[in-house]
């Protein structure tokens, strides 16, 4: 049984600036994504056990839709007021998480491909845990 559920994402203001990316939730609160995401060419691969969030813009770069990947922490009622989706995917399992930007799961790791030419927006991915924190841009595969 699950004890967490999957969670549909809302449009949320976006801020990019030249240090880093802010998100501002739907309950007013803002979450700081330091630095400036490294560039990604095809399917990026996360450490397993790692939190992972993924954040595609709309066109104006001004909004967007960030969705946590298998989050088990956070309560349902938290991502709802936030406006913060959530999937929840086995080993093996894949999903299309907007148009243009699939997740699978190989084991714990996530492994996430974007196309920003169909989902019509920038792409990132937040991967952190208790040490340390990584983010990227993701582009098609050339």
């Amino acid at each position: 049984m699950r004890y967490r559920n999957d969670v549909a994402p809302e449009t949320v203001p976006v801020e990019l600036t030249e240090d880093g990316i802010v998100v501002t939730y739907a309950d007013g609160r803002e979450a700081f994504y330091n630095g400036v995401p490294e560039r990604h060419h095809g399917t990026l691969s996360t450490r397993p056990g790692t939190n992972v969030q993924v954040l595609v813009l709309d066109p104006a770069e001004t909004a967007g839709v960030m969705t946590y990947v298998n989050d088990l922490n956070t309560h349902d009622e938290i991502l709802e007021s936030t406006g913060v989706g959530r999937v929840l995917l086995d080993p093996g399992e894949r999903t299309e998480l907007f148009p243009g930007v699939t997740v699978e799961m190989d084991g714990h790791a996530a492994e996430i491909t974007a196309d920003p030419a169909v989902s019509g927006g920038r792409v990132f991915v937040f991967e952190e845990d208790e040490v340390s924190e990584y983010s990227f841009e993701l582009f098609a595969d050339d």
